[in-house]
This record gives structure tokens, sequence and C-alpha cells, in this order.
């Protein structure tokens, strides 16, 4: 617990010298024009990060995510554009992208490694939706699609309560319930979880409908802000997502790691984007300072556990 605080305490540490940094050298970085568009942009990523989360508690991982975005929003357009009210629309998807994650989560308890289903289900995620579409965006979506039919004001306001909503009840389960336990169990050692009664396969699949099911939130969520679905949504979504949660504080190896960790971590990354511009840099250098945060935050884990495998 102390560790977590610590790395929480740490990243918010970080949040609040990028803040001043930017109120010195970029002040209108604070519009609320801006910073209103930021939290919006920003929504899908925190669900998307929620679900990997859980995922990587379990000892597991998932880059197969950004295409399951794409997926669920092309299928949601398509739904639309059959006459669906949106009442059935997002549940419909929603469903859809729970099954998908536990058909996932299926395979990885059979013992396929997750990577390589993960891996797999990209590629035939991608080339579905560019050989359905012919690569074409979903356009024409019918009026009750964009902000889900409740105007812009009021859409903005119910996107960002919901996804708060979904994420602090993710946290209280992960907190409270059985479930939430047995999920740092298996992360921290599957084979003594099983050898303790924890049904391991169960919680693997779980976690991946979880996964599917937030991705798929998520893609809702940013499809009804626009008014065509792109088919390569998503890409690079993975990446982020990775980084938030080890950047908050969870081990890559599974057992450890908090929500609200990965929510600073969202808030850290989040801003990245829309800092470097403000700040005069090229945004071309995001996706390399991802990556660097990524290093940084596993790279001390890899070393005290070498350390402790000389030693032992």
């Amino acid at each position: 617990m102390r560790k977590h605080l610590a790395r929480e305490l740490g990243l918010l540490l970080v949040l609040v010298l990028v803040a001043a940094l930017l109120a010195l050298l970029a002040p209108g970085f604070f519009a609320p024009g801006n910073l209103r568009n930021l939290a919006l942009d920003n929504l899908p990523l925190l669900l998307a990060a929620t679900g990997m989360t859980l995922v990587i508690v379990a000892g597991q991982i998932d880059v197969s995510i950004g295409a399951q975005f794409a997926a669920a929003g092309v299928v949601a357009g398509a739904l639309a554009k059959l006459g669906l009210p949106m009442a059935l629309v997002l549940p419909l998807v929603l469903g859809l992208g729970a099954l998908f994650g536990a058909c996932q989560g299926a395979l990885v308890a059979r013992g396929v490694p997750a990577i390589v289903v993960t891996l797999a289900t990209l590629a035939i995620l991608r080339g579905t939706l560019r050989w359905s579409t012919g690569g074409r965006w979903i356009a024409e979506l019918p009026a009750g699609f964009q902000w889900l039919g409740l105007g812009q004001a009021r859409g903005q306001l119910a996107f960002a309560c919901a996804a708060l909503a979904l994420v602090a009840l993710t946290a209280a389960a992960l907190r409270w319930l059985h479930l939430g336990r047995a999920v740092y169990a298996v992360g921290c050692d599957a084979d003594a979880a099983h050898l303790a009664g924890i049904r391991t396969a169960r919680v693997t699949c779980a976690v991946f409908a979880a996964m599917g099911a937030f991705a798929a939130a998520a893609a809702a969520l940013s499809a009804a802000r626009y008014p065509a679905i792109e088919i390569e949504a998503g890409a690079g979504l993975e990446l982020q997502a990775i980084a938030c949660v080890v950047l908050g504080g969870a081990s890559i190896r599974g057992g450890r790691g908090t929500l609200l960790g990965t929510a600073l971590g969202v808030c850290l990354l989040g801003t990245l984007g829309t800092a470097l511009v403000f700040l005069g840099v090229g945004a071309a250098w995001e996706r390399a300072i991802q990556g660097a945060l990524i290093l940084a935050a596993v790279a001390p884990e890899a070393w005290s556990l070498g350390r402790s495998v000389r030693h032992g």
C-alpha cells in the first residue's frame, strides 16, 4: 500500500510540475475550452486503461484493444444506420465487446499465450474491418447517434459522468469484492490461487471480457462525438493504455496496480500531446516519449528483480 501511495504521490507531483511549466510557458493551455476538449478526448483512454489495468493485474496483456475499439465503433454505427435506437445499440455493442473479450480469455485460460491471442485478434479485426467497409468511413449516421441525441452540452456531461461512474464502480469492485481480490491473487501466483480454491480460468475470462466491454464503451463514447466513424480509429491505443497502467504503478508481471494510479497516468499521458503542441514541440515526439515513460516505469522493477535473483 505504501508503494502504491508513493507512486501515486510521485505522479501527482509530476502533474503539478507539468502544470506549473505550462502556466509559465503556455498559459493558453488552461483556457476553459481547451481543458474541456482535453478531458473529453481522454475519456476513451481512461476507459481503455481501466480495462487494461484488470488484465495486467491478472498477469496478462491485451494488445488488440485498438482494433477492438475500431470494430466496436463501426458496429455501433452500422446498427444505428439500420434504425436501431441508441438505447438498444449501446447495450448490444457492450455485450458484443464483452463476448469477444471472453472468447479471447477462454483461449488464454486454455494455455495459449495472451500476446499470441491478442496479436492474432488485432490482425484479424483490422483486416476484417478494411474488407467489410472497403476502407470507407461509416458516414451518414442518424441524427440521434451524435451525442446520443442529447445535444452537445448535455452529451458532454453525460459522457463524463458515465465514464467516471464506470471507473469508480470498477475500483470499488477491485477493492472490496471477492472477484477483485481474486484478480490480484491470480496475478500474484496463479498456481497458489488455484490451490486456494480460486477458479483461475474464470478469472482470466472475466478480465478479458471486462477489457472487451471497456473497449466497446470507449469506442461508443468516442464515435458518438463525430458525424462519421473512422475504421482505423484506435491506432496506438494499446500503447497508451499500457503506458498509463505501468506509470500508475501496476506491475507488468501482475498482482499489483490500482485504478487511482492508472487515472493519474491517464492525466499525465493525456496531457502530453496537447502540452507538446502548446510548447512548440513536434507532436511526432509523443509516441517516443510514451515508450520512454514505459521503460522508465518498468526498469526499476526489472532492476530490483535482477538483483534479488543474483543475491538469491
